[in-house]
């Protein structure tokens, strides 16, 4: 389970306290999954860095499974977040020197158990459509093909928790169709809990749930 109780975030500016978001509070069970939509700005992004365990809350809490990762010190969150949560972002992030394959297998390479990666990598690219690219380098590949390598990538360890920042943002209708359609047909075949953060209102219809953030609060939407 994902639990956030009373989440606050503000930063300190010349300016005064700049408040971001203010008592988010929200339970989601495995296989769940929601989009938040909000105008730039509104703290969608510093939302989902929060839930990564990239950014501290300033006050609330954060639970995912039985743990809250941030009374974890450097290394141990380091590694929580490496095994417990897949990242997919809108510019697919990969490593242009690195094949397909290597791309995938990134995460693996942090830890001491990387038994049966390969295998893993491979079946995860015959499901998104890439085992004839699979020697390929991203340079070689369209907008969708990244992304789908990329969203090969956040499930290679199989995480709880798999947290999307405009993954179709940067895809022209069809590819965002279809990679919407990819990233569905996985979540379903498993446990894991799927929070996306979009501006498109066409994405966020996929979802059972939807979100708005609204003056710092987490409201949810029909």
């Amino acid at each position: 389970m994902l639990e956030i109780a009373h989440l606050s975030k503000q930063y300190e500016t010349q300016a005064g306290t700049l408040s971001i978001l203010d008592d988010v509070s929200l339970k989601l069970r495995p296989g769940d999954s929601i989009a938040v939509m909000g105008p730039s700005g509104s703290g969608k992004s510093t939302l989902l860095y929060i839930l990564g365990t990239l950014d501290r809350p300033t006050s609330g809490s954060v639970r995912l499974g039985e743990l809250d990762p941030f009374l974890l010190d450097e290394t141990k969150l380091a590694a929580f977040r490496n095994k417990e949560i897949g990242f997919l972002f809108q510019d697919h992030c990969l490593l242009p020197q690195c094949t397909v394959l290597e791309n995938v297998l990134i995460p693996t390479l942090v830890g001491q158990d990387a038994s049966g990666s390969e295998d893993r990598a491979r079946a995860l690219l015959e499901q998104v459509g890439l085992t004839s690219r699979i020697d390929h380098r991203p340079a070689e590949l369209s907008g969708g093909e990244k992304q789908r390598v990329a969203l090969a990538r956040a499930l290679i360890r199989d995480p709880m928790l798999l947290l999307c920042d405009e993954p179709t943002g940067n895809l022209d209708h069809d590819s965002a169709e279809s990679v919407a359609a990819l990233f569905f047909g996985l979540h379903a075949k498993r446990s894991s809990i799927m929070v996306a953060v979009t501006h498109s209102a066409e994405f966020a219809a996929h979802f059972p749930r939807r979100f708005q953030l609204r003056d710092r609060h987490l409201v949810e939407t029909k």
